[in-house]
């Protein structure tokens, strides 16, 4: 049975302004690979309604899980959740239960829950709310989207609320081999070797480094054996390079 499929949509003008490098996507795939839920797809919008609403929609019909970052934080630019349930036709206002757990946070801490950060508690109402140990506002799960912080740190908890609750399938392995050549002399082999090995993704990355170059040879796939064959086979066509 294939693994179940998983896409990415980034939120934010500052992703596609380059004023912020997303860390969000590198995280997500290898947490995803090791759990045995396949990305497929990554997607950058800006914070533009009916780019998100169209964006979300699409992705939602064709993967199993979507996975969104940014734009629920409480400034007039976090424009996500009214997104969300723009996308999937649902209603949305403060939620109590949010705004019970933003309004202790804010109690104990000493600072007024103020219009802005009420923002952070309007959650669709057939949503249920992702935890957040980091810094309380909840994310959330509407239909097979999961809406999640763009902040790293707070993004990374949010994802390891999510992950244990998912059906994962067989985890991704993976194995390199590096060879001193420059792709015009390993691109037949490796054809050869994808020809012999349709289960496996087999990628060739050039380097240069120091006046030398080459290409590191990824192998991936989620059974181990296969993956040993497969590394083992190239090694054998350069056995000089290993």
């Amino acid at each position: 049975m294939p693994n179940p499929t998983a896409a990415m949509l980034v939120i934010g003008d500052e992703i596609l302004s380059g004023r912020t490098r997303d860390a969000n996507m590198h995280y997500l795939a290898g947490e995803l690979a090791a759990h045995g839920i396949d990305l497929k797809e990554v997607r950058v919008v800006s914070d533009d309604a009916p780019a998100i609403v169209t964006a979300v929609r699409a992705l939602s019909e064709g993967v199993d899980h979507v996975f969104t970052s940014g734009g629920i934080g409480p400034t007039h630019d976090d424009i996500t959740a009214d997104c969300m349930a723009e996308a999937f036709g649902d209603r949305i206002d403060v939620r109590a239960d949010a705004a019970r757990l933003l309004g202790d946070h804010y109690a104990a801490s000493g600072r007024d829950f103020n219009a802005a950060r009420k923002r952070m508690a309007r959650i669709p109402d057939s949503a249920t709310l992702i935890d957040n140990p980091v810094s309380i506002a909840p994310g959330f799960t509407i239909r097979n989207v999961h809406v999640m912080a763009g902040v790293p740190s707070v993004f990374k908890a949010m994802v390891a609320s999510v992950l244990p609750t998912l059906t994962g399938g067989a985890p991704l392995l993976s194995q390199s081999l590096r060879v001193n050549r420059g792709e015009g002399d390993v691109a037949g082999p490796l054809a050869a070797l994808a020809a012999d090995f349709p289960d496996l993704s087999i990628g060739s990355y050039p380097f240069q480094h120091n006046g030398a170059y080459g290409a590191d040879i990824i192998i991936r796939g989620p059974d181990g054996a296969r993956v040993d064959g497969a590394i083992l086979a190239l090694s054998q066509v350069f056995p000089e390079d290993t």
